[in-house]
């Protein structure tokens, strides 16, 4: 919490008097907010559904300085986010409680995620029939190589780094998810590890022995959580209890609160999803992480004067090499013009640990999934396939290696796969000597860490490839204790520009059926009382566009995208 002197106090009221009609809150008011679903970690604009974890972690901040908010109404739904997400958000329920304002839970479907969010309230209520999930966390691993043999499809993939597909790598994740699990609720509830373990394994699916095992404030309906607030905070019980909702009160701005300087600019930019090098005629702006967006947006701050540092805000599974190297230069040239910070969200492996590199701090969560040093490419053989459907394909070359990309009809010559294969070996050596000199590391303590390994983030800092463990709040008082910015900054989103209706439109088919379960939901699902991390037998952080032309290859990979 900041403290604010009689002046600023004196400034921040008289705002409120001349606030915007749309910033008009009436005093006394319930911020109440539903989390539910998918929560983006870009900024959603005014007419986008969905959640945005930007704008729940500063409803928290304002609503904790706001003298017109009484209390925050937290309606938690099944979620779908990372535990990154989830630890950011917990922690800035943590900070809210530290103005001294109520803050409750309402929870009628309770997992893992949900609880772990709903315990960190002042008060957890759930209605009588609500469902009842916290059995514990899972990890599966699905292979599809047997399903892609009895249609004929022959995988040729190269891994270099031996933890691109590794069960221990995924034991150890789910460990520190557990652990931490444990540990977080024990504290918070004030009981040991033996119980909350015990807890677990005697499959409570009964509210009301949550209640009597002090588990849960109580269980009520929400029209009596209602009824409730209104007597905790002093209001009439047949006058309607004031109430703000999440999008509403995301339009209140910071600065009518004076949460936002005037002097020091911050510039954030936010890269989200898989990254490519070019966007697809019916893809959607926003949807992903494409280099060219990238490198204008990074070229606009490092030839403006006006920014004095940059948060690189990253949630991203990787994608394509090309494109993460050229982000990763432009990055490494921003640096060296002017502070950078990469934050790390869900997930920031392979291709979003490749940009991170290019930054002089790294802040991860502790549950943050990164690393992934490490390179997996290869090619469909559809011989067996084309054998049964009676397809035949020929193809006409000159040059021993032409056909090595665009012959998906044959497996590789042995002389095919020598090249293929150090041609991923070369890339694996760029990509970890080069991890290997942004982390000051020699190249075999390096090695050590990289071989495709996915690492918590905080496996990761102690191991020195993350440098601090935290969110937004943590990064932002690293760059101020280390450049002397003010208490108070202004925090500028560097932000794409918006779609046209045309776009809007041509992208909206493209949207529901995208191309982005890639890793990052793979990882991401690892969490929730359905935690999954599928490990297909073949996952492609760089699919070789060796199908051009090839509508059947075209599907498969959608399929296999999808899987």
């Amino acid at each position: 919490m900041m403290e604010f002197d009689w002046w600023r106090r004196f400034l921040v009221r008289l705002r409120m008097l001349f606030a915007l009609p749309w910033e008009r809150v009436r005093k006394g008011s319930v911020l109440s907010m539903k989390l539910k679903g998918t929560i983006a970690d870009q900024v959603k604009s005014s007419f986008s559904s969905g959640l945005s974890l930007p704008q729940i972690c500063e409803n928290f901040i304002k609503a904790a300085h706001d003298p017109r908010i009484s209390a925050i109404y937290l309606q938690i739904e099944p979620l779908s986010c990372g535990w990154g997400k989830i630890e950011e958000i917990r922690r800035h329920i943590l900070n809210f409680r530290k103005s001294g304002k109520l803050i409750i839970s309402y929870v009628p479907i309770c997992g893992v995620k949900e609880y772990y969010l709903a315990c960190a309230c002042e008060e957890l209520y759930v209605p009588p029939s609500a469902y009842v999930g916290i059995y514990g966390l899972t990890v599966q691993a699905s292979f599809i190589r047997g399903i892609l043999d009895n249609v004929g499809i022959e995988p040729q993939v190269q891994r270099i780094g031996r933890y691109k597909k590794n069960c221990e790598m995924l034991t150890t994740l789910l460990d520190n998810i557990y652990e931490n699990w444990l540990d977080t609720v024990s504290s918070t509830q004030g009981k040991s590890r033996e119980e909350i373990i015990d807890f677990l394994d005697s499959g409570v699916y009964q509210v009301e022995r949550m209640k009597e095992e002090g588990w849960i404030t109580n269980i009520v309906y929400d029209d009596e959580i209602i009824s409730m607030l209104k007597k905790k905070l002093g209001q009439k019980e047949e006058k309607r209890l004031s109430t703000v909702d999440f999008r509403r009160y995301s339009r209140v701005r910071k600065w009518t609160l004076g949460l936002e300087g005037n002097g020091d600019v911050i510039a954030v930019i936010r890269a989200s999803g898989s990254i490519s090098r070019a966007r697809g005629p019916l893809s959607l702006p926003g949807s992903g992480i494409t280099s060219d967006e990238l490198i204008e947006k990074i070229r606009t701050v490092r030839e403006s004067k006006k920014y004095k540092a940059v948060i690189l805000r990253i949630d991203s599974p990787g994608g394509d090499a090309l494109a993460s190297d050229l982000m990763w230069r432009e990055i490494k040239l921003l640096a060296a013009s002017k502070p950078v910070v990469a934050s790390m969200s869900d997930v920031a492996a392979s291709g979003g640990y490749y940009m991170a590199m290019g930054a002089g701090t790294i802040v991860a969560e502790k549950l943050t999934l990164t690393g992934s040093i490490g390179v997996v490419t290869g090619k469909f053989s559809l011989q067996k396939l084309y054998e049964m459907i009676g397809f035949n394909k020929e193809i006409i070359s000159r040059g021993k290696y032409a056909e090595l990309q665009v012959a998906e009809q044959r497996p590789f010559s042995q002389d095919e796969a020598e090249l293929f294969a150090k041609s991923a070996q070369d890339a694996y050596i760029r990509f970890r000597d080069k991890a290997a000199s942004s982390r000051s590391m020699t190249v075999d303590q390096m090695e050590t860490v990289a071989q495709g390994r996915v690492w918590s983030g905080g496996d990761a800092a102690s191991r020195g490839l993350v440098d601090a463990i935290g969110g937004f709040l943590e990064l932002l008082q690293l760059l101020s204790r280390r450049l002397t910015f003010p208490k108070i900054v202004k925090l500028v989103e560097v932000s794409r520009r918006s779609p046209s209706l045309p776009e809007i439109v041509a992208g909206f088919g493209q949207s529901l059926f995208g191309l982005e379960k890639t890793v990052k939901e793979v990882l991401q699902e690892l969490g929730s009382s359905g935690v999954q991390a599928r490990v297909d037998g073949i996952l492609f952080e760089r699919l070789e566009d060796s199908s051009e032309g090839s509508p059947i290859i075209g599907l498969i990979k959608d399929c296999i995208s999808s899987l």
